[in-house]
């Protein structure tokens, strides 16, 4: 992986491990033969191990190893193969280039999707194939890459919160310190006019931020809407204290990702 893309490599990495676990911890159906790796030789090993027994994280039966490694082999393939300006995107690029500012925001265009998919190799799409990421002819690898890119592009080139001095060394849910990292409001943003009106918090308190990696700023929304985080869930000690949050950090902690 080239040295100057690698924070890019990271969140992208990152994004795709997010739409991995998704996809596990939703009730698949089960693969046929060609899925299960029996006569497609063009999916990968990762692939074809983890195809056929995909179970719930509720069962906590989902090896975290697997998904790492399978999440690591799609993002490096798929992250070798797009064009250099979307490996290199940042805040500063978008700024200082109105073209590239054009082209790359969201929502993709059509055009733009189908030009990325051109250069992605097939064997990722079977690999998808197998582990149901895409599901044709539901979906297929433009579906997947526009949802893919429309959580890369925002995580890299968003603008340096004003909350950097806060920012911690370490997820504050899972303790992993070696994935990029995300600010979570405790109190989301959408939902801060109802807050001041109804009385719920003050003011101040509606800029408290907690530092999550995507996995978990991801979970973290799944397990409650808006309005409830903004009620019950508005400290990061209240979040910790339930306890799905706290199955969910001892597993995802066990996520590790190889050198690349």
């Amino acid at each position: 992986m080239e040295t100057y893309s690698s924070s890019n490599y990271d969140a992208f990495r990152d994004c795709v491990f997010t739409t991995v676990v998704d996809k596990s911890s939703a009730p698949r159906r089960k693969p046929n033969r060609r899925e299960n790796g029996g006569k497609n030789k063009n999916v990968s090993p990762a692939a074809v191990r983890l195809s056929g027994h995909i179970s719930t994280l509720d069962n906590n039966q989902t090896n975290p190893e697997e998904l790492g490694d399978f999440s690591s082999y799609i993002a490096t393939e798929i992250f070798s193969d797009l064009p250099v300006d979307l490996k290199t995107l940042s805040y500063d690029s978008l700024q200082e280039d109105s073209i590239l500012s054009d082209k790359w925001s969201l929502p993709l265009t059509l055009s733009t999707i189908e030009e990325i998919c051109i250069h992605i190799s097939g064997t990722v799409a079977d690999s998808l194939v197998a582990y149901g990421l895409i599901e044709p002819p539901k979906s297929d690898l433009q579906t997947f890459m526009s949802a893919l890119l429309s959580a890369y592009i925002p995580s890299v080139t968003v603008p340096p919160p004003k909350w950097i001095d806060t920012k911690k060394s370490a997820c504050e849910i899972c303790d992993r310190d070696w994935v990029p990292l995300t600010y979570h409001h405790l109190i989301p943003r959408q939902v801060h006019a109802k807050v001041l009106k109804r009385g719920w918090h003050d003011e101040k308190q509606l800029n408290s931020v907690a530092w999550l990696c995507r996995a978990c700023h991801t979970f973290v929304h799944r397990m409650a809407s808006n309005e409830d985080l903004a009620k019950g869930f508005y400290s990061l000690d209240l979040v910790c204290e339930r306890d799905d949050v706290q199955k969910w950090a001892q597993w995802i902690g066990k996520v590790r990702w190889k050198k690349t």
